[in-house]
């Protein structure tokens, strides 16, 4: 039964194996699919990292699958991830790192974001840079720079970063000697500096630059052939070492590490440093322990960019350059107008006392002439507890000039208390200016000359009060005249100096007495031309003004005008230097207004008093003895007018109180008006002269005779001499 089984099942074997082979025929797609697809259920379709040329998910038979560019169709860092690069392939991609950077695998590709382990190549350390031996190679993401050593330079059409960048040695000033400063010293201090830069080393610049500041402490501390050269020669000195120190500590600083940098030397010369990035915006304080700067640090970053992208600051402050600049001068320049309008009076020239240390202050900005914005810096100096007249605490610099003399200036600089503010940079240093404004020779002058005007006053006054002879209406005012000289010069000379600076009560009064006295001599001098024209152009129809009238009219006008002044402006009396009125809107003209008047009236009675004489002279019968007497009286009249109008008429011209001869010229005539007035009104009388013999005889105890002196004389001449006798001519 078994056996009967058997061929059944190979039947029914052979039919299973047939309707499989027939439904394999049926899936499989007639004719075959495009390259790079795969039939799926009698259907083409594109394999993984293919697309379709046309519409849709299929492909027919004669379609074609083009390659999916996987790179652009996502962004990279989704698809790789960051400092990676995709690279499509046919029907996929991979991923490499970026140039500079590698994976921490050591593989040179992977296949998504997931794998991404790439991390910057540091070409400095592994020596894979291609960077110059002069250069320093700086690591960067995925590159690298060549810079500059500190201190270096790139070479000429080299730039300072590129692989390509070459550099060479920082360059030192060179220190060479003036060529008319021949001195030992300094011959050795040039060499033992170029020694200490010629083995410079990069590690140890903090060292080089305490060697040379010793150095130069070690050529200051006892200059002894430096002191003999001339001031010209020994302030170039100064200035060319001033100028190298800051040249080398600007080219050390740089091999220095960023922050400050302090070292005070064994003589107390200090330096300090700071340095900070070049883009800092920042107020930076730059201190030690005699001196401090503020400013901006945009000023000391300057336009150009530096070499190692730091910036620099620092002050210099040297005792011992005081030996040096001690007779250093002074340049006005701008300030010279504002002094002299504030001293109301020319100025000779200034005093200068150092108080601080010689402070240079410099920066890596070299463009110091004029900075965008100013530089406060402040100096320890002793503090004066007195302060003379016309003494000023000031900030100076030291400038160079055009011609490179050295002389202390303030221009662009200002003083607030003891703190300074410059819009440029230089040398520096806090100074007692004492501003002279008075010629000592002109002064002496003046003491001379009015001491002996004094006397001769004083000799006036005695002669017209204890000669009876010559006393008269005339007289009357020639005493008035001179006891006003007398006063106001007597004031003039003890007190017209204002030794406070500061115009005080004290100095107001002085003012205000020189102001009266002085008018009041010039009504009196009025007055007199007012007694000539009574006597000569009203040919004595009155006996002219009562003392009472001439008292009221010599003091009351001038005090009148005097008190009107002083109730109109009380500050135009008194200046800074002088107690006098001040010059200021106008205030003068109250005593040059009055003064022009007087002398413009007196001047015109002058003339019409000429005028009459000429025509009485010219008449048949003259009264000889009235027009002698007439004449007398206007020839000295004019003369004193002369002496006293035409001095100060010469002052009040005298526009330019630089004019050094004008201003000698007006001292001398002022100041011997009293010895012109005894000469005309004393000596030249017949009767003083005769009253002085007989008060010299009574001296030396001999008797005195009125005719002695013409005893010898003819009768012709004795004739003479009482047809001109003094009580008709007065001469």
């Amino acid at each position: 039964m078994r056996g009967a089984h058997r061929p059944l099942l190979l039947v029914v074997y052979i039919l299973l194996n047939l309707a499989g082979a027939w439904t394999q025929t049926a899936r499989r797609c007639i004719p075959s699919c495009p390259l790079n697809s795969e039939c799926v259920e009698n259907r083409c379709r594109c394999k993984s990292g293919f697309a379709p040329s046309g519409d849709g998910l299929t492909i027919d038979f004669s379609g074609s699958c083009d390659d999916i560019n996987e790179c652009l169709k996502h962004s990279v860092t989704v698809i790789c991830g960051p400092f990676a690069t995709c690279q499509n392939s046919v029907g996929s991609y991979h991923c490499v790192c970026n140039q500079g950077y590698k994976l921490v695998s050591g593989k040179k590709s992977f296949a998504n974001r997931s794998e991404n382990t790439c991390e910057d190549i540091d070409e400095c350390s592994s020596g894979q840079h291609q960077c110059h031996s002069s250069t320093i190679c700086d690591n960067t993401p995925g590159s690298y720079k060549c810079r500059c050593r500190p201190g270096w330079k790139p070479t000429s059409g080299s730039l300072n970063g590129p692989k390509n960048t070459k550099c060479q040695e920082p360059s030192f000033p060179t220190w060479t000697l003036l060529p008319t400063a021949q001195s030992q010293s300094l011959s050795r201090f040039s060499i033992e500096v170029r020694n200490l830069l010629k083995d410079f080393d990069l590690a140890t610049a903090n060292h080089t630059i305490q060697k040379v500041i010793e150095a130069m402490d070690k050529l200051l501390e006892d200059p002894t052939d430096i002191e003999t050269l001339n001031p010209t020669d020994r302030h170039q000195v100064a200035i060319q070492l001033l100028k190298y120190m800051e040249q080398t500590l600007r080219t050390l600083a740089q091999f220095l590490p960023k922050g400050s940098f302090t070292y005070t030397s064994p003589s107390n010369t200090e330096l300090s440093l700071m340095i900070k990035e070049q883009d800092n915006k920042d107020i930076t304080t730059v201190y030690h322990s005699q001196a401090w700067v503020k400013l901006d640090w945009a000023v000391a970053a300057g336009a150009k960019s530096s070499e190692n992208g730091h910036s620099l600051a620092g002050i210099l402050s040297s005792p011992n350059m005081q030996k040096l600049l001690a007779d250093a001068s002074m340049h006005l320049n701008q300030s010279r107008d504002i002094l002299e309008e504030r001293f109301e009076s020319p100025l000779l020239n200034v005093s200068l006392t150092l108080l601080s240390n010689i402070n240079s202050i410099f920066l890596t900005n070299t463009d110091t002439r004029k900075l965008a914005s100013n530089v406060t810096f402040n100096f320890s100096h002793p503090a004066r507890s007195t302060k003379r007249p016309r003494e000023d605490l000031i900030c100076a610099f030291l400038d160079t000039g055009d011609d490179g003399n050295g002389h202390w200036s303030t221009d662009g600089c200002s003083m607030n208390g003891t703190i300074c503010h410059c819009n440029h940079l230089s040398s520096f240093a806090i100074l007692m200016a004492q501003y002279h404004v008075q010629d000592p020779r002109l002064e002496l002058i003046t003491k001379v000359g009015l001491s002996l005007s004094l006397i001769c006053l004083l000799l006036c006054i005695l002669t017209f009060l204890l000669v009876k002879p010559i006393q008269s209406s005339r007289t009357v005012v020639h005493l008035h005249l001179c006891i006003c000289l007398f006063l106001g010069s007597v004031i003039f000379l003890v007190g017209i100096e204002n030794e406070g600076g500061e115009v005080s009560l004290r100095c107001r009064l002085v003012a205000m007495m020189l102001h009266y006295f002085f008018l009041a001599a010039f009504c009196w001098m009025a007055l007199e031309g007012i007694e000539l024209y009574f006597l000569v152009v009203r040919v004595f129809q009155g006996q002219g003004l009562s003392t009472q009238w001439r008292c009221l009219f010599g003091y009351g006008v001038p005090f009148l005008i005097v008190a009107i002044s002083a109730a109109a402006k009380m500050d135009g009396y008194g200046q800074q230097t002088y107690c006098w009125l001040n010059h200021k809107e106008g205030f003068l003209w109250s005593f040059v207004g009055p003064l022009a008047f007087i002398i413009f009236c007196n001047s015109a009675i002058f003339v019409v008093t000429v005028w009459k004489l000429t025509m009485k002279f010219s008449e048949i019968n003259p009264n000889m003895k009235q027009l002698r007497k007439a004449r007398v009286l206007t020839i000295t009249a004019i003369a004193q007018l002369t002496v006293l109008g035409c001095t100060w008429v010469f002052g009040l011209f005298l526009f330019n109180p630089h004019s050094t001869w004008l201003s000698y010229i007006f001292t001398l005539l002022n100041c011997l008006q009293g010895l012109f007035l005894y000469l005309m009104l004393c000596l030249l009388n017949k009767k003083v002269r005769e009253e002085y013999r007989k008060w010299a005889c009574m001296v030396a105890g001999n008797k005195y005779s009125e005719f002695s002196s013409s005893t010898t004389g003819t009768g012709t001449s004795q004739s003479h001499t009482r047809a001109l006798r003094p009580s008709e001519s007065g001469i």
